[in-house]
This record gives structure tokens, sequence and C-alpha cells, in this order.
């Protein structure tokens, strides 16, 4: 008696398949629709899972977000700050370079110089227009790098000499390169962090640092507490024109990928909803004929329910790989970088194009399943 059940297993699925098979292009119609929406939620959800990873990099070319200070001293030992970057957590500075400040003596004047770590410098100061080349490394006391206003003065090009004149005799610098930066740099002599000691004769003594942290979580602020805490003597603060800006873009760029998702994941519901409705108009003679052979309420709903799942896993399938292509297109266009595909994409994914097909297919179900078999059978 079981076994002659309305619908046996073999009869179900061959309901299924044959009403899928008659009506492809509706189907094809919901698939696309929920293929769409499963397209975006991946791209975007793969762009705002990696964005904190791809934003941090680009706002890294505004330069140096974090400032060490010596606060009431003029100088620090430079211990203090090789023992900081040491203890900071894995992956939280990128970049870092003591400065020193001094006065130098040359043959025509005494210029402001300054000791760099020229290894970090250009990725502290990624906005600096160079003319020639930058020092590649600080312990390079031969090359030296020069402002464009000090330069100017000095009538020095790139590739002319000048004689340092300390208490340790005169040295020769070559400039290899003439900055432009907008601001007091611009009247600077810039050389390693080595040199400038020497004739500055403050041995491992700094005047201030600049770092460059990851602040896509709001590191920033808490690695200054931490550090002021630890060092009270000395100044520990956030660049906040790069640092604060990094934070607001984040957030309102990871808003926007939600906005768009939802708005999308709607209009593929209304879509699903309305192609489903009128499925179920087409079909109404089919499932009057079923109730009138002893289908229940729950086999309609059952075979409903099936249907949109399996068009919905396939839907999500294809979806995914589309949206893939279509994070890296972002990525390519906005970061010039790979979107990588983090962990809760794939599920987050499912489980939305799931419950949009699930919450576009109430109507539907509920007008299938009171259908009146003796009315429609009758053609009313």
């Amino acid at each position: 008696m079981g076994a002659r059940r309305f619908p046996a297993n073999r009869m179900f699925w061959r309901l299924i398949f044959r009403a899928m098979y008659l009506r492809l292009p509706r189907v094809t119609l919901l698939l696309a629709s929920l293929s769409i929406g499963a397209a975006i939620v991946t791209a975007m959800s793969a762009v705002y899972f990696d964005i904190n990873t791809k934003m941090s990099r680009e706002l890294r070319t505004f330069g140096a977000n974090f400032y060490i200070g010596p606060g009431a001293s003029s100088t620090f030992s430079q211990h203090i700050m090789q023992s900081i970057i040491a203890s900071a957590p894995a992956g939280l500075i990128s970049a870092a370079s003591p400065i020193n400040y001094g006065t130098v003596r040359t043959e025509l004047e005494n210029v402001a110089t300054m000791g760099v770590a020229f290894e970090s410098l250009q990725q502290l100061m990624p906005y600096w227009q160079v003319k020639g080349n930058w020092v590649a490394v600080s312990f390079d006391d031969r090359n030296g790098m020069i402002g464009s206003r000090l330069a100017e003065r000095l009538h020095v090009s790139v590739g002319d000499r000048i004689a340092l004149i300390s208490d340790n005799g005169q040295q020769r610098l070559r400039i290899k390169g003439i900055v432009e930066s907008g601001d007091a740099t611009d009247n600077m002599l810039i050389v390693g962090l080595d040199l400038a000691q020497k004739l500055f004769s403050q041995t491992s003594r700094i005047s201030s640092a600049l770092l460059s942290i990851n602040n896509n979580a709001g590191q920033a602020d808490a690695f200054a507490q931490h550090l002021q805490q630890q060092y009270p003597d000395l100044e520990f603060r956030p660049i906040r024109k790069i640092s604060v800006a990094e934070g607001v873009i984040l957030k309102k760029i990871q808003g926007l990928m939600g906005v768009v998702a939802v708005i999308i994941l709607l209009l593929s519901s209304l879509c699903v909803n309305t192609t489903l409705m009128a499925m179920v108009t087409e079909r109404a003679p089919e499932f009057a004929l079923q109730k009138a052979l002893g289908a229940k309420k729950q086999d309609i709903m059952r075979q409903m329910l099936t249907e949109t799942l399996i068009i919905a896993v396939a839907a999500v399938a294809c979806g995914m790989l589309l949206g893939y292509f279509l994070a890296q297109i972002l990525g390519k266009t906005v970061f010039n970088a790979e979107i990588a595909l983090r962990a809760p994409v794939v599920p987050l994914t499912f489980f939305l194009s799931l419950l949009v097909a699930a919450m576009a297919t109430i109507v539907p179900v509920w007008r299938a399943i009171h259908i009146e078999p003796a009315r429609v059978l009758k053609g009313e």
C-alpha cells in the first residue's frame, strides 16, 4: 500500500524533470536570475573579505602613518626604536625609518640636514618627486639626496659633489637625487642615518621616527596607547590624515559592497517570485490533476521546493564561477591585484542564494497547494 502512495519516488522525479523540461524558457530565466544574484554576492563578498589587505596596500602609497617623537627632550636612543620594531606584532609594521635632524657646514653655507634609513624611505615617502635616483641603503656615506630649493640655492645638479665639513674633517658627497616634496624637505640635505650621526656627533641618537603600519582594523591607536604606557617619556601618535582616512574609506567601501549585494538579491528574489507565479498559473491543471489522483498538499509543496532547490544549486555553482571572474575584474580595475577567494565567501553565497530562492517560493507554493481541483478541471 505504501509503494502505491502518491507520489512514488520514481514518478516524483519524473514529474520534476518533465515539468522543468517542458518549461525550459522559464527555468532558464529562474537559473539566470539566481545565477546573477549568486555572482554578485560572490564578487561583493570576495572583495569585502579581501579588501582590507588590498586597501591597506593602496593606502600605503600615502606614506608613513605613525610618528614616534622624543617627548620633552630633543633626541632619544635609537635602540628604543629597534626594540619597538622587534616587539611589534608580526605584519604590523611594513616600513620604518629613524630620522635625525641637524645642521652641516658646506663650502658655501650651513645647511639643514636629515639622516634617514634610505632602504625604507621610498615606501614611507612615495609622494616625493625625485629627479635622478633614490639612494638604496643607509650605510652609503658617499651618496645623498637634496631638496629642490636647496639644490637651486647651492647650484647643485644630479651627479655633482658637495663638501661636508665636520670636526672629523671634510667629506665629499655625491648628489644622487633631487627631491621635490612640497614641504620643509625641499630645503634639506638628505643623507644616510649613520653619516648624519657622525656629522652631528650623536652616536645612536635620533630625533624622531616614521612608520608605515597596517591600520585596516584601527591598530594604530591601540599600538600608540600600548607604546605610550611602555615608554611614557616618548610621544607616539598616528598621523591622522592617513590612518583615520584608511579606516573611514574601508568602512564606506565595505558598506557600499553590502548595499549593492542586498539590492541585487532583492531584485533577484522579485524576479524568481514573478517567474514561479507564472509557472504555477500554467501548471494549475497539472497540480489539480495530481490532487484529484490523491496527492496531498505536502506532496505539491515538496515537488515545487525540490524543483526550486535543483535550479538554485545549479545557479549557485554557475554564479560562484561567474562571481569569481567578476571579483578579479574589480580587483584588477580598483587595486591592480587579484582578489583572493576567502573561506567565508562560499558558505555565505550558498546560504544567501538558497534563502532568496526559499523566500521567493513562499507565495507561489501557497497558491499551488490551495488550488481547487474541481474548479480548475472544469475550466473555471
